[in-house]
């Protein structure tokens, strides 16, 4: 989703850009990835492991492709003289805060994606020394499968939705978060770490109450608990990120994200 619309915006901003996707280039392979960076002066790593449950189970496999390919891009980057974009998740936190997390708050991820992410957040840091980690969480677009086409699709089959209402975040369009990296790119945002997400906050009920009625749907719809829908990875509880660093920058965050949803059903469920 997120390559997609990083493609479109740069190219609608003018940029000559390239777009290497999983059968262009192994990003494990750090040979590989040295040859595809050579001549940029920015390079996005957009790539990751984000099945997060079954990183449960394969976390050796989910470390190389958020870790060790994290380190491969970061020092190939180094060694080409660009500037290194690294998106990175909430799920480095432990979803226990009350308030949302600063960019400088402890990371204690509490399942095997988010060791692997937090890894890859060390090694960018440790090989790119001209870096921006943005953090960013609850993706949803137009390419790719996301949770606002999954509901829509459920409650035209469904005759009833129960959705979990105790987990709390901020719904994120893949093409906002594409442009807030374009405009930090274009501030020449000092060095260090970021938030890129919608502002406000709902939770994946009250999100769905949103999805279902820009699909007409009326569908209706119970809250439920987190502990109806036991998954193998555990799901941070709040994932609310605070905007300060953007600010800083002189970089405007993402608005809020009901409003943000409203411009993006149209083509997100399309």
């Amino acid at each position: 989703m997120l390559g997609h619309d990083l493609l479109d915006v740069l190219t609608a901003a003018g940029h000559d850009v390239t777009g290497l996707g999983r059968a262009d280039v192994d990003v494990t392979d750090a040979q590989a990835v040295r040859a595809a960076v050579v001549g940029y002066d920015v390079v996005v790593n957009a790539a990751a492991w984000t099945a997060v449950d079954d990183a449960e189970e394969h976390e050796a496999q989910a470390f190389d492709v958020n870790a060790t390919a994290a380190a491969h891009i970061a020092r190939a980057a180094a060694e080409a003289g660009a500037r290194l974009v690294h998106v990175s998740t909430d799920y480095v936190f432990d979803g226990a805060a009350t308030e949302p997390y600063a960019e400088d708050a402890p990371i204690a991820p509490r399942s095997a994606y988010g060791r692997t992410k937090g890894a890859g957040e060390w090694a960018v840091r440790a090989e790119a020394p001209d870096h921006l980690i943005v953090r960013t969480a609850w993706l949803y677009g137009a390419h790719g499968g996301c949770f606002p086409k999954t509901m829509a699709r459920l409650g035209a089959e469904k005759d009833q939705l129960a959705v979990v209402d105790d987990q709390v975040g901020q719904p994120t369009w893949t093409r906002d978060l594409a442009e807030l990296i374009v405009r930090l790119v274009d501030a020449e945002a000092h060095v260090g770490m970021y938030h890129g997400t919608s502002s406000g906050q709902t939770s994946w009920f009250g999100f769905t109450q949103r999805i279902l009625t820009s699909a007409s749907l009326d569908t209706p719809l119970e809250p439920t608990t987190s502990a109806a829908f036991v998954r193998p990875a555990p799901r941070p509880a709040y994932s609310v990120l605070g905007h300060d660093a953007l600010r800083a920058a002189g970089v405007e965050p993402i608005g809020d994200w009901a409003e943000r949803w409203e411009a993006a059903a149209p083509t997100v469920l399309a």
